[in-house]
């Protein structure tokens, strides 16, 4: 079975991020990128999967600049077989990406897609459903667990009302929550390893796919500075302050 493992590079979520002082985008100048962590436990996934004999082959691919091959690189430290790089500038919406997920799922033939629930920096949540529309394949979104088993992805869900679990006939789209499993650090002979193994890269316009947004960015915006809390020395001085002061009771 080949897996089809879909990986995003995002701002190190340990960087305090900075707006742009014309407030276009967020400023990237020698900023720290990273994995977006949903795809880590996507890719970690992906290589339990592989270790168990559950998978053959595990592709890596990825949408961004030329400098995504970073990332790429490390998933296949991770233990990923080989990677594709669709290369392009442009700043993607979630539809653009799964247009091509979906050039990349039909080129490559997989019977199972896992990604990453969201990214740490857009924070849609968006893609793999829409992926799993386009290819009209049966999606488990938020997994927090998942088996193989009689031609059957089992994914464990969570849900608002606690868990369900559902089975999906493959081939199939998988979305990956926190709890499914803790990623692995990638060795220093598998990081050396890695640079061998083969990166292919190729552009939207290989793929026949038109990325133009329908949508426009006009503006960023810092959080606003929350101010600091207070101590108060009892019960009712603290109801007084929700009543009279916050006015939240």
């Amino acid at each position: 079975m080949k897996l089809l493992l879909a990986v995003k590079r995002v701002v190190d979520y340990n960087v305090k991020v900075r707006v742009k002082p014309d407030q276009t985008g967020v400023d990237l100048t020698n900023v720290k990128m990273a994995m977006n962590p949903f795809c880590e436990i996507a890719v970690e996934e992906g290589v339990r999967l592989k270790e168990k004999g559950l998978v053959t082959e595990v592709v890596v691919v990825s949408i961004g600049p030329a400098a995504a091959q970073e990332q790429l690189r490390t998933a296949l430290a991770l233990g990923a077989d080989r990677a594709i790089l669709v290369e392009t500038d442009d700043e993607l919406n979630a539809l653009a990406v799964a247009k091509l997920l979906k050039a990349v799922v039909d080129q490559e033939q997989p019977q199972l897609v896992i990604l990453g629930k969201q990214a740490i920096d857009s924070d849609n949540n968006q893609t793999g459903q829409m992926l799993a529309a386009l290819c009209e394949y049966p999606q488990g979104t938020f997994a927090s667990k998942i088996a193989i088993a009689a031609g059957k992805a089992i994914v464990t869900r969570e849900v608002d009302g606690g868990l369900q679990t559902v089975a999906l006939c493959l081939p199939a789209i998988i979305t990956t929550d926190l709890r499914l499993n803790e990623p692995r650090y990638a060795s220093l002979p598998n990081i050396m390893k890695a640079k061998k193994k083969p990166l292919q890269t190729i552009t939207p316009e290989v793929l026949g796919v038109s990325i133009r947004s329908t949508s426009k960015t006009l503006k960023v915006e810092a959080p606003a500075n929350r101010s600091a809390g207070i101590k108060v020395k009892s019960v009712v001085e603290l109801v007084e302050k929700l009543k009279y002061e916050a006015k939240v009771i």
